[in-house]
């Protein structure tokens, strides 16, 4: 940026966008990073939760195992648990290598950066422990288990550079066929397919079925897969049972491979869409997003598996009897209803029931409806008698026991897609109140209520500020009777709307090229485009959003040419930026 025949405003130009750059990286490092630690330490949890899930029908069916008794049919039934816990024992083999394969990319990059990968070895609530990364490595013992990692230990949490140059090299368009990261995307599919043909493959009486699965890398949309799916699973020999089941596992660990990605002109590998400049702990919990995914997917194929075999006359070995209302929080003089129901059931036999609270509704699929109407404010608690017929006819009943909360009117007001409200900009503004039928809003100062929108399936109101500090919303409603509530006011500091920014890297030296602009992925912005429409290119005036071949020939192939460019938000607002590309 700095070498080559530069005017006094290229220089100033360049150093400012410097600058700018250090301020993001700043900011994403303050208010991003922390939480993708939250969000891998949550992958984890739900990662182990789907390990159980499965362990759990595996448990099943070593438990039939050991029932069968040594008459005719007990003796078949024990063949065929050992045929299908031969296939599940397959699915974990093949399960615990691509686990082990990931946590080996995880602990490469953060070696890589100069973390300590040491394991550690002490008291996992000791105070020492804060201080480690890796609270529990990969285990030969546990192969299904992945390591579980401490990622606020993790000093080099911004590191944009080591997860990308380890895992796709230096560029997202051009990743080397012997990278690591396309290495692992090569294993992954051939998991993908392993899995499905394993979960798919097994004989049923007379009949043998086998599936062989092809790798499908493009699609329209989440039905066009699964169209696809189900015509490949078709073109097998495939137990019509099964191929819903398969679809969903295919499904579950199925990328669109090559998509247009922003700020690139062709399409981009899904590798280098999720790993090119991503921050070290974002690489890492996107990896961790992958086990995760492979856990659900070995789940899926256990549960098929296990539905092949007959286990509903050991599910009565231990009941509990379940209640769930159909919503926790409730206005007083509400009326709402709670499901009764045992933890395992008879399909011949419905459950009888000894309400405590409410009336008997419907008894149906193993479940008794209750209904009934919320008291005072507070807690509720519900519980009653729940039973079931044996074989013998008698009943055995047991306690069950739920609570709700039954809340006095009370209201709340909050920004979902960003934190604060921003100048020149349709604000989103969610409200939630209980105990009203309606709702309103009253933004104060220098802002205006424009309409309502539908923003991620919530409805919003739309919020216009033109200047200041802080906006004041005041939140009402009015209940089923006409009376008009007030739940307070609620304050957002206001900013000016952020500047975009040149995403556009490069330039051909002897075509020139068009110059995009936008934000990539430091907002939460949606459905917001921006585009070039003037500017200078190292000093000269250029229009539209295209360099002239002959403004960028007068450089060398790989000096870096400042541009101040004007752009155009989508809704008409102008404005200015400076960046820079290089010559190629």
């Amino acid at each position: 940026m700095a070498g080559g025949k530069e005017t006094p405003r290229q220089k100033m130009i360049g150093m400012m966008y410097l600058v700018l750059t250090a301020l993001l990286a700043l900011n994403v490092s303050k208010q991003i990073l922390d939480a993708f630690v939250a969000i891998e330490s949550n992958i984890q949890k739900g990662t182990i939760t789907q390990l159980d899930r499965g362990n759990t029908a595996v448990s099943d069916l070593n438990q039939a195992l050991t029932e069968c008794t040594k008459d005719e049919s007990g003796l078949a039934k024990g063949a065929k648990i050992k045929r299908f816990l031969e296939i599940i024992n397959k699915v974990d083999n093949e399960t615990g290598k691509i686990i082990h394969e990931i946590d080996d990319l995880k602990l490469l990059i953060l070696d890589k950066v100069g973390e300590d990968i040491t394991p550690f070895k002490g008291d996992l609530q000791s105070e020492e422990a804060k201080d480690a990364i890796v609270w529990k490595e990969w285990s030969k013992n546990e192969p299904l288990r992945p390591a579980k990692l401490n990622l606020m230990a993790v000093q080099s949490k911004d590191n944009f550079d080591v997860p990308q140059f380890q895992l796709i090299g230096s560029e997202a368009e051009n990743i080397p066929a012997n990278s690591k990261g396309m290495e692992f995307w090569k294993h992954f599919k051939n998991y993908r397919n392993t899995l499905v043909d394993l979960t798919g493959t097994y004989k049923e009486g007379n009949s043998q079925f086998r599936i062989k699965s092809k790798d499908i890398v493009e699609f329209k949309d989440f039905a066009d897969l699964e169209k696809k799916i189900s015509k490949m699973l078709k073109s097998n020999k495939v137990n019509k049972e099964d191929i819903e089941p398969l679809i969903g596992i295919y499904q579950e660990l199925t990328k669109e491979e090559m998509a247009e990605h922003e700020g690139h002109d062709g399409k981009v590998h899904w590798m280098g869409r999720t790993f090119a400049h991503a921050p070290l702990v974002g690489a890492l919990a996107s990896l961790s997003s992958l086990q995760n995914e492979i856990m659900s997917a070995r789940a899926k194929a256990v549960l098929m598996l296990k539905g092949k075999i007959s286990t509903g006359q050991y599910s009565f070995n231990k009941i509990l009897g379940m209640a769930y209302p159909e919503t926790a929080v409730l206005s007083p003089g509400e009326e709402f209803q709670v499901s009764v129901f045992m933890a395992a059931f008879d399909s011949d036999k419905q459950p009888v029931v000894k309400p405590g609270q409410g009336t008997i509704s419907e008894t149906k699929d193993g479940m008794a409806i209750l209904k009934m109407r919320a008291a005072g404010g507070g807690e509720m608690k519900i519980s009653g008698q729940v039973g079931i017929a044996d074989k013998m006819g008698t009943i055995k009943w047991m306690p069950y026991e739920t609570k709700v909360q039954v809340a006095t009117k009370a209201g709340s007001v909050a920004l979902p897609e960003v934190s604060v409200m921003y100048m020149n900009w349709d604000n989103k503004v969610s409200v939630a109140a209980s105990g009203v039928v309606s709702t309103s809003i009253s933004p104060s100062g220098n802002a205006r209520l424009a309409g309502k929108t539908n923003f991620d399936s919530r409805d919003c109101y739309i919020v216009r500020v033109s200047s200041g500090k802080t906006v004041t919303i005041a939140l009402s409603g009015k209940d089923s009777k006409g009376k008009s509530v007030s739940f307070g006011s609620y304050s957002f500091p206001v900013k000016p709307f952020p500047k975009p920014k040149i995403t556009t890297a490069s330039i051909s030296k002897a075509r020139g090229g068009f110059i995009a602009a936008g934000f990539g992925d430091e907002y939460n912005f949606k459905g917001i485009s921006y585009s070039v429409i003037s500017g200078e290119f190292g000093g000269q005036k250029f229009t539209g959003s295209q360099i002239p071949a002959g403004l960028a020939s007068k450089y060398r192939s790989g000096e870096t040419v400042g541009i101040y460019a004007n752009v155009r938000r989508a809704d008409g607002l102008t404005t200015q930026i400076m960046g820079a590309v290089q010559i190629k």
